[in-house]
């Protein structure tokens, strides 16, 4: 699956609210981040609607594939939430309340307003672990590879920290940006050949626009910061040579 060095993981972003363009996909953005911070390398990420069937599918194919599996979406109160009982029948384990996870809400939102919709965040599939919840009370949860969090894109942040010791992460993957006030096309043949000088180093060029001018942001990824020095340092002497202009750096 991996080598030993490289830990690699899938995302599952849950929600026909997404695939319709009515919701903005935030958390593949959110998550990636922060499991590059911990050496934890994306290598995938499916966005799917809320078919139990397709669930299913694929946690089933991506928990196999990959060292760990995030989904995001599907775990609220309402009816099209079914990522917990579909997670459930992907590992063949019984949907239950979760005791843990009713004592939190029924404390959270008190017992009067503690009503069914409520009361199904705690349906979880059997034996699973929490995922503590600081922001908004509901946990999420976690079976084996597969980590279950929710789909709003704050309160999923604010629920990563949680998980920092549960995860086996490899080396940090870092990263430095250099934004140009420039064409692709200006830049494509040098900056081709900088990535056949360094083809351990991930180097992506990213239009954009901005003020009204059009632009290309480098970005340049490595587990080691002198491999990234060394490309800046190399990019930056053909940027000098055609005289581009430089809007950022990080």
């Amino acid at each position: 699956m991996t080598n030993k060095k490289e830990i690699i993981a899938g995302i599952i972003i849950i929600g026909n609210e997404i695939l319709s363009g009515r919701t903005k996909d935030l958390n593949t953005s959110v998550l990636s981040k922060w499991l590059n911070s911990i050496g934890i390398k994306v290598a995938e990420v499916r966005t799917i609607p809320d078919i139990e069937e397709i669930i299913i599918n694929t946690v089933n194919e991506l928990k196999q594939k990959f060292d760990y599996v995030f989904t995001s979406g599907g775990i609220g109160p309402t009816h099209d939430d079914i990522t917990s009982e579909s997670v459930s029948k992907a590992f063949s384990l019984k949907y239950e309340i979760h005791k843990e996870a009713y004592k939190i809400l029924e404390k959270y939102y008190g017992a009067n307003e503690f009503n069914e919709g409520r009361q199904r965040m705690s349906w979880m599939p059997s034996n699973s672990s929490l995922i503590l919840n600081p922001a908004s009370g509901a946990p999420g949860f976690y079976v084996e590879n597969v980590f279950c969090l929710p789909g709003v894109p704050s309160i999923l942040e604010s629920m990563l920290p949680n998980l920092t010791n549960k995860l086996v992460g490899g080396e940090p993957i870092l990263s430095k940006t250099i934004s140009l006030i420039t064409l692709e096309s200006e830049i494509a043949k040098p900056l081709k050949q900088v990535q056949e000088k360094n083809q351990d180093v991930d180097i992506g060029s990213y239009p954009f626009f901005r003020k009204g001018k059009i632009g290309i942001s480098i970005v340049i990824r490595s587990k080691d910061q002198s491999k990234i020095d060394n490309c800046s340092s190399q990019i930056l002497d053909f940027v000098k040579e055609k005289n581009i202009e430089i809007v950022e750096r990080e």
